[in-house]
């Protein structure tokens, strides 16, 4: 038994250890950028028609926050992820407990200050050693879809803060939900489609719409710029 133990947690270790390698290779962003694209495009269409258990839901952006832990190297950032992973999970935790007490704001401000921290770590991971293949490219796509989302948890807090953020032919309840017009309406603003069907209903909603519009514009530019220019050095 002795020896059976000794000989598992050298391989729990390596597993361990593999799994926290992989999120610091380029090989990492193709799975991100599935991740991203069904958060951001598939999941929206399932909540939409009723197809998914809210659980779910919550247990994709976990996910999300999860990989955030491994994809730093500095141990200020490991806390810091870390520290904010637990604090997510403890307050969905409650939410879906029988306890009678949840933070669903506080939930939100954490899951904003989650993906913000994402996305500071894919850009780092995006632009190191001055190194350009296909997977940068995924990894730029990556942060692209990860601001989108971030956009969208924006609008939520605005909603939940002041009772409204977009507006049209739509009816919000303030919960999980409404995370596909969230979501529409943030990648609407941030590729400036602008199909004017929802539209932002106060002044914070307009300036953050207009915010997202202006990072869809210049961030392409930006970094098609450092790509290309890391190829020449």
């Amino acid at each position: 038994m002795e020896q059976e133990e000794k000989i598992r947690k050298p391989r729990i270790v390596r597993l361990y250890k593999h799994f926290a390698n992989y999120w610091l290779t380029d090989a990492s962003f193709g799975l991100q950028l599935l991740i991203l694209i069904f958060t951001a495009f598939a999941l929206p269409i399932l909540i939409e028609y009723g197809h998914v258990e809210m659980l779910f839901v919550n247990l994709v952006f976990l996910f999300l926050f999860f990989t955030g832990i491994f994809s730093a190297r500095e141990r200020f950032l490991i806390f810091l992820t870390s520290g904010l992973f637990f604090t997510q999970l403890g307050l969905r935790l409650l939410r879906f407990s029988d306890l009678p007490v949840e933070f669903y704001l506080m939930e939100r401000i954490v899951g904003i200050l989650n993906m913000s921290v994402f996305i500071f770590l894919n850009i780092r991971l995006l632009f190191r050693d001055n190194e350009v293949n296909v997977y940068r490219v995924i990894g730029a796509i990556n942060v692209y879809l990860s601001l989108a989302i971030l956009g969208a948890f924006v609008f939520e807090i605005i909603h939940l803060n002041i009772g409204s953020s977009i507006a049209g032919e739509l009816v919000l309840s303030g919960i999980d939900e409404d995370f596909s017009n969230y979501m529409y309406f943030s990648l609407v603003s941030l590729t400036t489609v602008g199909f004017g069907d929802l539209y932002p209903a106060n002044i914070m909603s307009k300036m953050l719409a207009g915010f997202l519009s202006t990072v869809g514009i210049l961030y392409p530019a930006v970094v098609i710029a450092r790509l290309v220019g890391s190829t020449r050095k």
